[in-house]
């Protein structure tokens, strides 16, 4: 740090990160990252879904990780909840489905009904 701007700039990020911790988040995309959606792909997934939000410059989605979803053939699962729509798991997924579910859910609001496993109609409270 040598200017007062970059103590401003970091403060600024700090905040943003903290706001997003506290459920200030346009969105939550959760991993499901047990053993056996890491072995079937999981890893992959996630940082697919970490290099499309920062390719679109999309900052107000919190990505996070849960265990095993109990639905292991349905593996690579990813949950999104996004105020305004249903809570929504989709599975059987790889890093290109999940770019184009963030680029279409997140991005757009829209559903990819394709790769979807449950919907909730409600949004579920956050953890």
């Amino acid at each position: 740090m040598k200017s007062v701007d970059d103590l401003n700039r970091l403060r600024e990020r700090a905040r943003n990160a903290l706001n997003l911790r506290n459920g200030e988040a346009a969105a939550r995309v959760v991993i499901a990252m047990g053993t056996c959606g890491i072995a079937a792909g999981a890893r992959d997934v996630l940082l697919a879904v970490v290099d499309e939000l920062s390719a679109r410059g999309i900052t107000d989605v919190v990505v996070t990780q849960s265990g095993c979803r109990g639905l292991c053939e349905r593996e690579p699962m990813m949950e999104v909840q996004k105020p305004g729509l249903p809570v929504v798991t989709y599975g059987d997924l790889d890093p290109e489905k999940a770019r184009t579910i963030i680029a279409e859910h997140i991005g757009q609001g829209a559903i990819v009904e394709e790769w979807v496993i449950t919907q909730a109609s409600r949004p579920k409270p956050s953890a």
